[in-house]
């Protein structure tokens, strides 16, 4: 990171993060941090209409076969890790023997251990699959990270076109002005999720996606709210605590102070 972290007096965005990590714990954080059980508060807080169509749940890794999932593309997670899913478009081109064994592996392991991030450490853990979200044209949706300061909306970063080379993060207010840093992330090529150098467009969504994000953002003091917009309709994500496990650089570097600053450590 370039300098020291200091938990006694954090100033920076990224020291507050990790200070947030050791000191900021609820029970709260372990129900919305599990991808299953926090379908249930989504629910009640904001409303069913919101949530992505849940095709499969089991904590044994044995039922992932074929005849147990529909026919209509989807992602398989485990709940209680932050390692992505397996995204299947047909099922007859899956080695389902070799599914069943990475999700019996991943079910083992604590993110916790890894992470340190808490809110992991004790979710029971279960495998769920959901609708792959896709729009008129079959691509995967922008993704939406509302991230939230003390109860409101501070910035909205933009990721598009993940899991390819063109993946780019643009960061923009919530009047959608561009931010004037970035806080990338490594895609492991040597590259990194730095902004793109085209706009994108503000999604009609926007009002919405803010209103909601400030509802869900209520009991906590930084939470990152993910959004997919498919063609206007708008799907929860999930909820983050601590974006890049606050370890990654935000340039210019008086930013991470600047954003730092702005977040208030109400303990």
């Amino acid at each position: 990171m370039g300098y020291k972290l200091d938990l006694d007096n954090p100033i920076t965005l990224n020291e507050k993060i990790n200070w947030l990590k050791l000191y900021d714990r609820k029970d709260l954080h372990t129900t919305v941090a599990d991808k299953f059980k926090v379908r249930d508060y989504i629910k009640s807080k904001i409303g069913e209409q919101y949530l992505v169509p849940l095709l499969f749940q089991s904590d044994n890794p044995k039922e992932l076969l074929p005849e147990n999932l529909p026919d209509i593309p989807f992602i398989i997670k485990a709940n209680h890790d932050s390692s992505g899913g397996q995204i299947v478009k047909n099922k007859a081109d899956i080695n389902w023997k070799k599914i069943q064994q990475q999700f019996k592996k991943r079910l083992k392991e604590n993110y916790f251990y890894s992470s340190r991030e808490w809110q992991y450490k004790n979710i029971k853990p279960t495998i769920i699959a959901e609708k792959l979200l896709t729009d008129k044209n079959e691509k995967i949706p922008f993704d939406y990270k509302i991230h939230c300061f003390n109860g409101k909306v501070r910035m909205i970063q933009v990721d598009i076109d993940r899991n390819s080379d063109s993946h780019y993060r643009n960061w923009y207010n919530a009047k959608w002005e561009r931010e004037p840093y970035k806080w990338s992330s490594s895609k492991g090529n040597g590259k990194y999720t730095d902004p793109s150098d085209y706009e994108i467009d503000r999604p009609d969504t926007l009002d919405n996606m803010i209103q909601l994000s400030e509802k869900l953002s209520e009991d906590f003091i930084y939470v990152r709210v993910d959004w997919y917009d498919v063609d206007g309709k708008l799907y929860f994500g999930e909820l983050t605590f601590h974006h890049d496990g606050g370890t990654s650089p935000i340039l210019p570097k008086e930013w991470d102070e600047n954003l730092g600053k702005q977040l208030l450590l109400t303990i």
